[in-house]
């Protein structure tokens, strides 16, 4: 602590960062480790393993298909609307490992034919907890449970005819295509895996995830942010801004993406996850946010810690690595403080910490944005996570079109540390997952059948109108 703040001390009267974070000697190409100059005098380390395949197999089996046809409509209140006018139904396997829970996916079927002639949801009401319904006597079901008013002075109207709200939209957006989603091997050599770290961390973090995908066959990529690790650390603020850390991760993709690539984010590595998804469509074909927190548009908070100057920072550091250690991980042990030592995790300059607090600001990132990607996206949350509430994540679930919510009883904010052998299930579940296509030879067989009994007798009316009299008639098969 007492050199902590001597350090602080120097650091005010010098005008200069104590700890700087520079490239390590040690890491070189042939080991795994690769230096990418984005930009002039910017480097990031990345590790990037392709694995020798003994066999490359091509994908096996035509996948399935998930309609994406929805229409997202802002209105000048903030209440933002969704319709699902066309959507597959989607189940992703549950975990054999015992640590996720089997009931914890989330499919929000945002259609509500009960209380509108329109399939239309509220999700401003669904965000309160509350369902929103029309009240007998009411504008349109703006009054409160149990407080209607008597039917003699307010006559009462059917249900499902509410009254119409003829308000003008701010924004209207809608979104329509039809993505085809495959099982995602080791030995498939279009497939590539990007983990993103968040702030603080490095891609060390994702050492057990990298070990294990790399050795399966999956080729595996893991940037280190500027300012951490072992990327260099500009001494500039703008460096450090939402916006030059995204261009970062899309160069970066630009140069070791696939055909299929699959993003992994974790905390504020979910944002730029997010912001590839967005930008190319086409060549993310699956996502995974781990405690990435809501649809909200990033800013930077007025009243936080981090708005203090660099040397206070500093002289603060050893409470700060204390407070991410207890809000990180669900125990404070000795296993817990080696990881965060092996892992190089929050192992970052003050100036590199308060630069990436206060370069949050991403306003195109809202509810919306998130409405409109179409990539299938796992979320998987710790339960004890201190940083990220799940009601943030169940929210995401909400928000998302194709969207499955993992909950693990065991873990926090650092779950893929905590536990890697059940996030790595989850994670392998997922890209093996691919949809259901429902057989669309079923409605030609019951039409046979119809025609051509097997007994050779005519067809009764009912069999000739297209509705089988039997059980044995009804079936795929034919009756066979």
């Amino acid at each position: 602590m007492l050199t902590g703040l001597m350090d602080g001390l120097l650091c005010c009267l010098t005008g200069k960062s104590t700890n700087v974070v520079v490239p390590l000697e040690t890491s070189e190409a042939d080991d795994g480790y690769e230096f990418v100059e984005v930009k002039p005098g910017r480097v990031l380390r990345v590790r990037h393993i392709i694995p020798e395949r003994p066999v490359v197999e091509e994908p096996v089996g035509q996948g399935g298909s998930v309609s994406c046809k929805r229409k997202i409509t802002v209105y000048r209140n903030g209440q933002m609307l969704i319709e699902n006018l066309e959507r597959a139904r989607a189940e992703l396997p549950n975990s054999q490992n015992g640590e996720a829970e089997p009931n914890a996916t989330v499919e929000l079927e945002v259609n509500d034919c009960n209380h509108s002639s329109t399939p239309v949801t509220s999700l401003e009401a669904k965000s309160e907890g509350k369902e929103r319904a029309p009240v007998a006597g009411t504008d349109s079901g703006t009054g409160v449970a149990g407080t209607a008013p008597p039917e003699a002075q307010y006559p009462a109207e059917p249900p499902s005819q509410p009254r119409p709200r003829k308000r003008k939209p701010k924004r209207t957006v809608v979104v329509d295509c039809e993505r085809k989603i495959t099982c995602c091997k080791g030995t498939h050599s279009d497939v590539a895996l990007f983990f993103i770290h968040g702030v603080g961390g490095s891609l060390d973090i994702w050492g057990s995830q990298l070990d294990l995908f790399s050795r399966q066959g999956y080729e595996v990529i893991a940037p280190d942010l500027v300012g951490h690790g072992a990327s260099s650390a500009p001494q500039i603020a703008a460096a450090y801004t939402f916006y030059a850390l995204a261009e970062d991760i899309r160069l970066i993709f630009k140069r070791y993406a696939r055909r299929r690539n699959i993003l992994i984010g974790h905390s504020y590595g979910v944002s730029f996850c997010t912001f590839l998804a967005h930008e190319y469509p086409e060549q993310v074909h699956k996502m995974v946010m781990i405690n990435g927190g809501g649809p909200t548009a990033l800013e930077p908070s007025l009243c936080s810690i981090f708005n203090l100057p660099t040397c206070v920072l500093h002289c603060l550091s050893p409470v700060l690595a204390w407070s991410f250690l207890k809000a990180g991980f669900a125990r404070q042990g000795a296993k817990e403080k080696q990881l965060l030592k092996e892992n190089n995790a929050f192992n970052v300059s003050s100036f590199v910490l308060r630069a990436m607090m206060s370069g949050q600001y991403w306003p195109e990132g809202d509810e919306v944005y998130h409405a409109e990607l179409t990539v299938p996206i796992l979320l998987v949350h710790g339960m004890y996570d201190k940083f990220v509430p799940v009601e943030e994540d169940q929210r995401m679930a909400e928000i998302l079109l194709l969207a499955f919510l993992k909950i693990l009883d065991d873990g926090s904010h650092m779950i893929m540390m905590e536990c890697p052998e059940a996030v790595n299930t989850l994670l392998h579940e997922f890209f093996l997952w691919e949809p259901d296509t429902p057989s669309k030879k079923e409605p030609k067989a019951r039409l046979a059948t119809a025609k051509s009994p097997d007994d050779g007798h005519k067809a009764s009316p009912d069999t000739a109108q297209g509705r089988p009299s039997t059980a044995k008639e009804a079936s795929p098969n034919g009756g066979t």
